[in-house]
């Protein structure tokens, strides 16, 4: 359900699952090398077939013009996804997520997940993934 063009965003607590939910999505997209997080990179490539799949942790930013200055805006195009951890230290100058999902910490092994489409193209995954979720529904 996820194309060029897309952008998510992963917000949560400190080990909440956002790295292990991007590993999830890329194996979901059959990419079967080793995922890490960027926490210390800052940005990880994962070429999938003729897809550029950009995997951003922006949790060391102590100021959102630190990625204005790392030269990240040229990721966010039409022939990448990005999916970004940390969105909110970037304050607003990253594009609008298509979609955003907030992840709870609800016990030691239990979490909640929420999902926000924030545009027409994420209402559509959104949708499309639910109806394949609940079959008949």
């Amino acid at each position: 359900m996820l194309h060029p063009g897309f952008v998510v965003f992963l917000s949560g607590n400190l080990g909440a699952g956002k790295t292990t939910l991007a590993r999830g999505i890329l194996r979901g997209l059959d990419y079967q090398g080793k995922v890490k997080s960027p926490t210390y990179n800052l940005v990880e490539l994962y070429k999938i077939s003729r897809l550029y799949f950009y995997h951003f942790d922006f949790y060391r930013f102590n100021d959102p013009m630190e990625w204005e200055e790392a030269g990240f805006r040229e990721y966010f195009n039409a022939e990448s996804i990005c999916l970004v951890e940390w969105p909110e230290k970037a304050g607003g100058l990253l594009p609008r997520a298509d979609l955003q999902f907030f992840i709870h910490i609800t016990g030691t092994d239990h979490r909640r997940v929420e999902i926000r489409a924030h545009t027409e193209t994420g209402r559509r995954c959104l949708k499309q993934w639910q109806t394949l979720r609940n079959p008949g529904q």
